[in-house]
C-alpha cells in the first residue's frame, strides 16, 4: 500500500509530486504510459510530442500565461487573489529549475493602447504577462524536475494504466495494462490531453459527474513576422477573443510563436494536428498562431472528444496528415497546390504539409468565423488578410469532460484527486502545474505532512 499513486508524468502530475516531496511524502509511485524524459529527446520528439515525462508540454513553447483570466477553470473554485498567489508560486519553481527570468507583456502603455484599439474593432484583448521557456528550454527543465522526482519516487514510464479501483465509493489504486494492481491511499489522475480518452471512459466507467467541455477547432495562421510584429514586440503572446458577425461565436487566437515554427503534433493512436513552437536559439522569418473556434454542443450530445477525433480524421485522410492552403485560395473556392504554394510570399515551416482544400474537412460554420476573425484581425495588424497567407489544418485540442470537483480538486470518488488539461480542468502548463500544487498540498495535509 502506497501513500499516493500519480496517473501520467505531465506538468500537473509532476507538481503533484514535487509538492509532495517538499511537504515530506516520499512514498510515490508515478505511471507515464509514454517515454522517459532521455528517450524521448534520444528518439526525437517527432515520434510523439504528447506522452511521456514532461507531456504536451515538453515540446510545446514553453509559454507560461501568467493571468488568472486564461488557461483553465481553476478561477472558478477559488478566488482571484488565491489564484493569483498561486499561479505566482507556480512560477517561482519553473524559474527554480531553469526558466529564464524575462517577463513579456504585462501592464504597459503599448499594451493599454492595443487593448483600446481592439476594442474599436470589437475584439478583446486578454491583458498578461508570459514567461517564455522555449521550445529548445524545456526538455532541460523537464530533465532538472525528474531528477529531483526520481531521487525521491519510483517512476514508471512506457507504463499504461487500465483502470481505476475504487471500492465503496472510495479509490484505493490502480490495474495497469500488464494487469498488476498498485493499491494507494490516494489516487491522482493527470493524464494530459493524450491521456483524455482514457480520462473520459474512467468518468463514465464510474459514475463521476462531469459535464462536456466546449471544442475547439480550427488552424494554424502562418504570416511574415513583420506583419505582427507590433503584436509580439508588445505581449509576446496575444489572447485576442472574438465573436464573429455571422454565427456569434467565440473565436480566439491560441499559442503565438514569433519567428517561429509550425509544426505537425501526432497522439498514440496516428492522429495528425497542427501546433506551432519558437525557440530561442534561432529564428525563422515567420509568425504563427492559431485561430479556434470554441463550439458548446446542446443535449443529446456528450462527446466532444469523439467530434475533434472525426475532424482530425478527416483531414488525415484527405491530407495523409496536415492540410495546407492560402488564404486567397480558400476565398476563391479552389485548393491550394505545391506550385501555388511555391508563389507565395510566405514560405511554409511545416515542409511536410499537403497542399489541398480546407474546405472538405472543416464545417461551413467554422470557415466562416475563422476568415471573419482574420479579416477582424488585419485591422490591427494589417497584412494578416493576405492572398498569400497560410492556413494549416487542423488545429483540435483535445480535452475530457470537466468533472464536478471540490476546491481541492476532489472528485466525488471520495481520494480521487483530478489534475490538469486531460481532465477538462485547466488548458495550459502554468494552470496545469497549479493544479498539481493544489492536489499535493492537500494530499500531504491528509497525510499529515501540510504545513
Amino acid at each position: 500500500m502506497h501513500d499516493v499513486v500519480i496517473v501520467g508524468a505531465g506538468p500537473a502530475g509532476i507538481f503533484t509530486a514535487l509538492t509532495l516531496i517538499e511537504a515530506g511524502v516520499e512514498d510515490i509511485v508515478i505511471l507515464e504510459r509514454g517515454d522517459d524524459i532521455d528517450d524521448r529527446e534520444a528518439a526525437g520528439a517527432k515520434r510523439n510530442i504528447l506522452s511521456g515525462w514532461g507531456g504536451a508540454g515538453a515540446y510545446s513553447d514553453g509559454k507560461l500565461t501568467l493571468s488568472t483570466e486564461v488557461g483553465g477553470f481553476l478561477n472558478d473554485l477559488m478566488s482571484r487573489d488565491e489564484l493569483e498567489k498561486l499561479i505566482k508560486e507556480t512560477d517561482e519553481t519553473y524559474v527554480k529549475f531553469g526558466a529564464p527570468q524575462e517577463i513579456y507583456g504585462g501592464s504597459t502603455p503599448d499594451v493599454a493602447a492595443l487593448k483600446e484599439e481592439t476594442k474599436r474593432h470589437r475584439m478583446v484583448f486578454v491583458e498578461m504577462a508570459v514567461r517564455h521557456i522555449g521550445t529548445d528550454n524545456c526538455p532541460a527543465i523537464l530533465q532538472r524536475m525528474r531528477e529531483t522526482v526520481g531521487a525521491k519516487c519510483r517512476v514508471q514510464c512506457r507504463t499504461s494504466v487500465d483502470r481505476i479501483i475504487t471500492d465503496n465509493n472510495r479509490a484505493t489504486g490502480v490495474v495497469t495494462g500488464s494487469g498488476e494492481e498498485i493499491e494507494a491511499r490516494f489516487v491522482v489522475a493527470a493524464p494530459g490531453r493524450s491521456g483524455a480518452k482514457w480520462m473520459d471512459s474512467e468518468v463514465r466507467r464510474i459514475g463521476l459527474g462531469a459535464v462536456p467541455s466546449p471544442v475547439d477547432i480550427g488552424v494554424r495562421v502562418e504570416v511574415p513576422a513583420v506583419v505582427t510584429e507590433r503584436l509580439t514586440k508588445t505581449a509576446y503572446e496575444s489572447k485576442i477573443i472574438y465573436y464573429t458577425p455571422t454565427f456569434d461565436d467565440k473565436a480566439r487566437t491560441f499559442c503565438m510563436n514569433p519567428y517561429g515554427e509550425v509544426v505537425d503534433e501526432r497522439t498514440s493512436d496516428g492522429l495528425v494536428t497542427v501546433n506551432g513552437h519558437s525557440y530561442t536559439a534561432h529564428r525563422t522569418d515567420n509568425t504563427n498562431f492559431a485561430i479556434l473556434v470554441s463550439t458548446t454542443f446542446t443535449d443529446p450530445f456528450d462527446d466532444p472528444l469523439g467530434y475533434g477525433r472525426h475532424i482530425s480524421r478527416l483531414a488525415n485522410l484527405i491530407g495523409k496528415g496536415v492540410i495546407l492552403q492560402r488564404l486567397g485560395d480558400l476565398l476563391t473556392g479552389r485548393r491550394s497546390t505545391g506550385e501555388r504554394i511555391a508563389r507565395s510570399v510566405v514560405r511554409p515551416t511545416l515542409k511536410t504539409a499537403t497542399a489541398g482544400d480546407l474546405s472538405f474537412v472543416l464545417p461551413y460554420r467554422h470557415l466562416v468565423d475563422i476568415v471573419e476573425m482574420i479579416e477582424a484581425l488585419d485591422k490591427i495588424a494589417p497584412g494578416i488578410h493576405s492572398p498569400h497567407t497560410l492556413l494549416y489544418g487542423v488545429e483540435v485540442k483535445f480535452y475530457s469532460h470537466r468533472l464536478k470537483l471540490s476546491d481541492k480538486l476532489e472528485s466525488g470518488m471520495e481520494n480521487l484527486f483530478v489534475a490538469g488539461d486531460g481532465a477538462g480542468i485547466t488548458r495550459g502548463l502554468i494552470q496545469a502545474s497549479a493544479s498539481g500544487k493544489i492536489v499535493g498540498r492537500e494530499i500531504a495535509e491528509r497525510l499529515g505532512k501540510g504545513d
